[in-house]
Parts: C-alpha cells; structure tokens; sequence
C-alpha cells in the first residue's frame, strides 16, 4: 500500500511532527482491534491531511469515510473558529469507538459523525464545503464527487485517498475497484472545472481545486 520502501517512510515518519498521544492511541487500537487496519490514514497521510486543512483554513469540511475517526480528528485540526466537519459512514459496529474517539479529542460539537449510506446523505446536505475528503468504496469515488462537486465553493478543495491503488492503477488486466480508480483519476484529469494534482503519498492522494462551477 504504501509507495515508498519501508526505509524512507521511516525516515520521512521521523522527520514529520509526531501525532499527538489521542492519535498515537488510535492508531494503535486500531491495529491491534479493528479488522483492515491498513485503512487507517496512519502517521504522515495524517499529518499531511492535517497540514493541508490549516493551509486552506476551511469553515466546512465533509469527509466520506469515517473509519476509526484518524482523519477526521486530522482534518478538524484545520478548521477555522467555529469551524465544522461532517463525517460520513456505513459501518455501525464502529460507531461507538469513533463517538468514544471524537469525545476525547473535545470534538463532540465540531464534528457531526453521521452514520449511513453516503450516496443518500448527500444530496441531503445544505452545507457549502471548503474541503472535501474521499475516502470510501472505491466504486463509487465518481459518484461521489458529481454529487459532492455543487456544494464544494468555488476555490475549494477536494481530497480523494487511494488513487494508486498500491501501485494495482498500472496493472495491464485491473479488477473491478482498480477500474473504478482508473475511471475516477481519468474523469478528474478531463475535468476543465478543476485542477488536480495526484501526490505519490502512501497510497496515493488526488489533490484537487474547484475553479469554476
């Protein structure tokens, strides 16, 4: 999954600021209690996530793919005073240890944790977002960005994680989420409404910047 060899990931680990002791905890739980923890963003993705939020100082920030909450408590790092983020996703069993996680970040009135089918929450969403983070099945990565892309301002960002796919985007015969992966980087790359940046970091993250509506 991760791009780089396992020397100079350690070496850039090392030379990133470290996670704070909340992170640190849940990374390590989730390791060792949660089934594919590999999916956890991890040390640098967060740092890099967290970094990319202050920069652009977002007031909304939606995010498709909870998971164990990492990203989530990386991506509110950012936000600007009186700042929220809205994180999407489908697996119940996780949802007390996230609540559990964002109450010990002090995040309870930051961050809406919402649990159910993205696909339909969506397009219930009133809010306009500075930020957006992708991070869910990877079939529907397109889908989720048209519906998405109305309600992202006009020089705002979005995030899409895993856009190479551990290194599957250049397989001659892809499976079904390589394609979907494949389709979703070809449609961005063709997108005049954006400019994008694909940035070889762990498994790949798909910078992109809305220009015109």
């Amino acid at each position: 999954m991760d791009i780089l060899n396992k020397g100079l990931l350690q070496y850039s680990e090392e030379h990133t600021t470290l996670e704070s002791e909340l992170l640190k905890k849940i990374n390590r739980d989730t390791h060792s209690e949660v089934t594919k923890p590999r999916m956890l963003s991890g040390h640098l993705q967060g740092r890099v996530l967290a970094m990319i939020s202050r920069m652009i100082n977002p007031a909304m920030i939606l995010e498709i793919g909870t998971y164990t909450g990492y990203s989530a408590i990386c991506l509110a790092e950012g936000l600007s005073s009186n700042g929220k983020l809205i994180t999407l996703d489908i697996n119940e069993e996780l949802e007390d240890r996230v609540r559990t996680y964002i109450k010990e970040a002090g995040l309870e009135t930051v961050i809406d944790f919402q649990v159910g089918n993205a696909l339909h929450i969506i397009p219930t969403l009133t809010s306009i977002f500075d930020l957006v983070f992708i991070d869910a099945d990877k079939e529907n990565y397109s889908n989720y960005f048209d519906l998405i892309f109305d309600k992202v301002a006009v020089g705002g960002f979005i995030l899409a994680d895993n856009v190479l796919w551990s290194g599957k985007v250049l397989d001659p015969k892809p499976d079904k989420d390589t394609r979907a992966i494949l389709e979703f980087n070809r449609k961005i790359q063709n997108d005049e409404r954006v400019e994008n940046i694909l940035l070889p970091v762990r498994d790949g993250v798909m910078l992109i910047r809305k220009v015109q509506s």
